[in-house]
């Protein structure tokens, strides 16, 4: 039996005008500036600064071409391009001159910085200072490419035998490459190359200066890493037959080493990106003011040149199929230079508004810094407040940082979910992950709270929280369980 429904389905299509400004909002400032970049390199239409002369406003007439045969809908009609929607008596946005709007840094648009070795390359540099046959090389120069960032060649070498020979047509075998290990091993930074981290310590140990505390250190990795690795310090007393003061100056020795090597290398491959703060709170004579960073409010123009061709255009008699073809493109660029003058003044009133409702909303703890003092806070609470989506609010949050008088922060984090204290009251998680913190930091680091007590203290100090929840909040603030806190 056949039988039909009737479904209907109500959805909202963004257009492509919309979707380009939601990802121009979401750009943090580096990145909207390379972005203005490429809409410069693109339409020729679109210039920055201000207009020196202006150019006269004249709103086209109706006119009929008798000599254009194309189809009626790829008429170029005169009313199509309105001049005065392109011009003004001032090009500035009004942001620009409006106080408190935007910061002093608005020609600081330049970071300089130094393009040093990369981390791979520094030891391929080493590798040039021991004596080496070509096969020798060429393994090691193969080893050096399997090292990853963090400093460890994370593969077996039954595997690099194999991949050496499929790959790079170098047959080898096992001993060799152990042989060619050990010349990586010996490489700066210490520890580099290693395939685990007990070996990677280990390596930093043997290049020390051989002390009593250094050789008991060295003895405790090879030989009970794993006692030492849950910190079961009193097997190892027990073990070494040593006092709690020399296990102390050995575990000493082992922090000080570095388990990942190659992180540490100020030359590494990896990208260290400049965080340029989006908008700035100060306090004047006790009063929050906020500031929105100026490389983020360029001043835009429609092109003089581009102007004078529709004029040019308009005027002509005789409009060949040439002319037509080129005004039609010209009008296209005005219609794109346009929008993204416009889009950009939605971007920069979008930022400044939500910010703005960010710190009044979160105004004692801008005043003080005390994060305790943070309220709880939904992307839906300040979507209420300035009258936009709560999709866009998102956008502004999770990827623009503000320069507050106690550091550069991202606006995300001072969004949280609310909880209940002793009193009924609706307190923010983040002043209990605070709490939660600060507690764990004055702790017995010989006897560490376990998360059932921490729970229990939290308890006493009004607020009530799951065992699981304090576990859970624990991790997210990257603290290890009680008994990886633990020093001897």
């Amino acid at each position: 039996m056949l039988k039909q429904f009737l479904n209907l389905k109500l959805s909202q299509k963004l257009s492509p005008q919309q979707i380009q400004l939601m990802k121009l909002i979401q750009l943090p400032t580096q990145a909207f500036e390379q972005r203005l970049l490429e809409e410069m390199n693109e339409n020729p239409a679109l210039e920055t600064g201000k207009e020196e002369d202006e150019f006269e406003k004249d709103e086209f007439e109706n006119e009929d071409y008798d000599d254009y045969d194309d189809a009626e809908s790829e008429r170029i009609e005169a009313e199509d391009i309105n001049i005065d929607e392109y011009l003004s008596n001032d090009e500035t946005p009004d942001y620009k001159t409006q106080a408190n709007n935007y910061s002093d840094d608005d020609d600081d648009r330049e970071t300089p910085f130094a393009a040093p070795v990369s981390f791979h390359q520094d030891l391929i540099n080493q590798l040039n200072t021991f004596i080496l046959n070509d096969e020798e090389r060429d393994i090691a120069e193969f080893l050096v490419g399997s090292i990853d960032d963090m400093g460890y060649i994370r593969r077996s070498v039954a595997d690099m035998v194999d991949d050496m020979a499929f790959t790079q047509g170098i047959y080898t075998d096992e001993k060799m490459v152990q042989k060619m290990l050990q010349v990586i091993h010996e490489l700066e930074p210490s520890g580099v190359g290693a395939q685990d981290l007990q070996e990677c310590l280990l390596l930093q140990l043997k290049h020390k200066t051989p002390t009593e505390s250094v050789e008991l250190a060295t003895d405790i990795i090879e030989n009970q890493f794993d006692a030492f690795t849950k910190k079961h310090y009193d097997k190892l007393i027990q073990k070494y037959n040593v006092s709690n003061e020399q296990l102390k100056k050995a575990i000493h020795e082992i922090e000080k080493l570095n388990p990942k090597p190659g992180g540490s290398f100020t030359g590494n491959n990896k990208v260290t990106e400049n965080v340029v703060p989006d908008f700035a709170i100060r306090i004047v004579d006790g009063e929050l003011e906020l500031t929105l960073n100026g490389r983020n409010a360029p001043s835009l123009h429609v092109s003089k040149d581009y102007q004078e061709m529709m004029q040019t255009y308009k005027d002509s008699r005789d409009k060949s199929s040439q002319q037509k073809d080129a005004v039609q493109f010209i009008k296209q660029k005005l219609d794109s230079a346009k929008w993204f003058i416009d889009a950009i003044r939605q971007r920069q009133e979008t930022l400044f508004v939500t910010m703005n409702a960010i710190m009044h909303y979160q105004e004692e703890f801008f005043l003080d810094g005390d994060e305790t003092k943070l309220k709880p806070m939904i992307l839906k609470d300040i979507a209420d407040m300035v009258g936009l989506d709560i999709s866009t609010i998102s956008r502004v949050a999770n990827s623009k940082y503000v320069e507050t008088p106690y550091g550069t922060k991202l606006i995300k984090e001072f969004f949280s979910e609310s909880m209940k204290n002793d009193q009924g009251e609706d307190v923010s998680t983040l002043e209990i992950k605070k709490i939660l913190q600060n507690t764990i930091e004055e702790e017995d680091k010989k006897k560490p709270l376990p998360d059932d007590q921490l729970a229990e203290i939290l308890k006493e100090k009004g607020y009530p929280i799951a065992r699981r929840t304090i576990a859970k909040y624990r991790e997210q603030l990257d603290i290890p369980v009680a008994r990886m806190r633990k020093k001897i």
